[in-house]
């Protein structure tokens, strides 16, 4: 019952860009004080995107340290113990980038994700975001996107998973077949499932058991009768929530590319996995039905977002 709640928000789509941290401890069960760091990303850049989303500006961090004077005060909490994040295929990736982005020597300390971690012990909620399940939960939140809060929101969600599963950490590794992330010197091991295969995280059997009320369906939206597919990891979302939204507002989720796909929206890709074009098969067959001449659009996560 001792762990450090882990949450960054950055500026731009660069996962580097990060312009806070925040952490809330727990020693011994109890939860302490959350804590936050605002950082000036490279040339106090940023998206209009990222600002909608977090709310933190230029003129937030234009005197704000660099990452590098920040984290070696933030590691401090970290040295040593366990860490946990919410959705950490974001946020520890986007530490890892700054890492190497700033030629900066890898920490050590192994980490855990509450998403996963929920995923397996809360069932029946329709989104695993941390605002949505929390609310699920009737756990008290809010500041969503502001990293002390999500910080301490995702100390919330673990603990309740903890007192609902009576089960520590290390026994969730074995009883839900997976192993948990870590870094050390040199070594960066995301926080991953053992099985390659879990029929109840399949996106086809949840694209068809979706049910929303035709009463959303709103044929002014850019999505309305249209079929659209998603690849990638997406950064502002689950993309089972975004699935939901593009069935709520009168679209057609799918996941997969064929000849009736009208848009693709490619998010985070893992390039250990896509090759060096950087492209998933998803989107490779779409630019090749867009040579051949099919009218179907790709969009980024944030222009989705900025249309749904």
């Amino acid at each position: 019952m001792n762990f450090v709640a882990f949450d960054i928000e950055t500026a731009t789509a660069k996962r580097s860009s990060i312009c806070q941290i925040g952490i809330t401890e727990v020693i011994n069960g109890v939860l302490q004080e959350p804590k936050s760091w605002l950082i000036q990303p490279e040339s106090n850049l940023y998206d209009s995107m990222n600002i909608w989303i977090h709310g933190i500006t230029p003129e937030d961090t234009k005197d704000s340290p660099s990452f590098p004077e920040v984290w070696n005060e933030v590691y401090q909490y970290l040295k040593g113990k366990i860490v946990v994040a919410h959705n950490t295929s974001f946020d520890m990736y986007a530490l890892r980038d700054a890492f190497n982005n700033y030629n900066m020597e890898y920490p050590t300390f192994d980490y855990f994700c509450t998403l996963r971690i929920a995923r397996y012990i809360i069932k029946g909620c329709y989104s695993y975001s941390l605002n949505v399940v929390l609310d699920y939960m009737n756990i008290e939140f809010e500041g969503h996107h502001r990293a002390d809060c999500d910080s301490l929101g995702c100390a919330k969600l673990l603990l309740k998973c903890l007192e609902i599963d009576g089960s520590t950490l290390d026994d969730l590794e074995e009883k839900y077949a997976f192993h948990r992330g870590k870094f050390d010197k040199d070594l960066f091991i995301p926080h991953l499932a053992l099985d390659k295969y879990d029929p109840d995280s399949s996106y086809k059997r949840f694209i068809k058991n979706i049910q929303v009320d035709d009463s959303t369906a709103d044929p002014s939206n850019y999505f309305y009768g249209k079929t659209v597919c998603f690849t990638g990891t997406c950064q502002y979302g689950v993309r089972k929530e975004l699935l939901l939204k593009v069935a709520q507002v009168g679209g057609i989720p799918t996941d997969s590319v064929t000849a009736k796909t009208d848009i693709l929206v490619v998010g985070q890709q893992d390039y250990r996995v896509v090759g060096e074009d950087g492209m998933s098969n998803k989107q490779e067959k779409a630019y090749k039905m867009l040579k051949a001449g099919k009218d179907i659009e790709i969009l980024s996560e944030t222009e989705f977002l900025t249309r749904i």
